[in-house]
């Protein structure tokens, strides 16, 4: 496995990242994953029996079932927290309260608690923020990250699907009163959505921010089972739950052309 540093930090994270958007089956969820406890740690024993040492979570996949059986995962295993960097987000609607979504001081400071409790650890490793607030202030939102940093209780803060000029707003703030800046991105990318390349990839490089792009293979429609003949591939996430939203007809003309330089190399989808 090859181990890339997290943007300008010092931290060294595999360069797959394991995904557990498919942990739990709460909501909408369900039609994505439904992976249980048993699964889980099959899953884990083999991500970390390949070197990767990076796994993501969130608060709302599944409404923290995910985050519960990330944690209990890792309990049952045995695994070591020090050879783990542990990813979770942010802003989604976690509660009927007021308060419970969003970026402010108020549901950041609340989340990590409910978060860590849910993991079964003592600090996050990579914090992101889920998406934009359009109601919090950015001062305020990167002031709590600073406060949420230095309590302890989390290492670096990351972003998710926030514009470009957002994120050098947030960073140049952090950056005129001392606080921890955003040290990474996550944002959509693969051959069918590669939207980030004109404004956050470029960003990144001249700020030497991570980027960890989600969905690689576009819910998976890049891997070669859906055609134009047969839209829907049975037994599929995407087919019950169509996301990413992706341009369909390049999509196809793009595994076409994956699918050519397969038979050239004598490898299959």
């Amino acid at each position: 496995m090859k181990y890339n540093l997290l943007g300008n930090t010092g931290l060294l994270v595999s360069e797959i990242c394991f995904g557990t958007m498919t942990f739990g089956s709460s909501g909408q969820w369900a039609a994505i994953g439904g992976v249980e406890q048993k699964g889980a740690n099959d899953l884990m024993k083999t991500v970390v029996d390949a070197g990767i040492n990076f796994v993501d979570t969130a608060n709302v996949y599944s409404f923290g079932q995910s985050e519960t059986l990330l944690g209990q995962s890792i309990k049952d295993l045995g695994l070591s927290r020090n050879d783990l960097v542990i990813a979770t987000k942010v802003r989604g609607k976690m509660g009927e309260g007021k308060n419970n979504i969003g970026l402010s001081r108020f549901h950041i400071f609340a989340s990590v608690e409910e978060s860590l409790k849910r993991l079964q650890l003592d600090h996050i490793d990579v914090l992101y923020v889920h998406g934009v607030d359009p109601f919090t202030p950015v001062e305020e939102i990167m002031r709590s990250l600073n406060d949420i940093v230095l309590s302890g209780k989390v290492r670096y803060v990351s972003v998710c699907n926030w514009p470009a000029w957002m994120v050098m707003k947030a960073n140049g703030l952090a950056d005129k009163h001392g606080w921890n800046k955003f040290v990474g991105m996550q944002y959509f990318y693969s051959l069918s959505g590669r939207d980030i390349e004109r404004e956050i990839l470029p960003l990144a490089k001249e700020e030497n921010l991570a980027v960890m792009p989600w969905s690689p293979l576009a819910g998976g429609f890049l891997s070669g089972k859906y055609t134009r003949e047969s839209e829907k591939a049975g037994n599929s996430r995407r087919d019950s739950f169509d996301f990413p939203p992706i341009n369909k007809e390049r999509a196809y003309d793009i595994v076409d052309v994956l699918n050519e330089i397969g038979q050239n190399y004598q490898v299959k989808a």
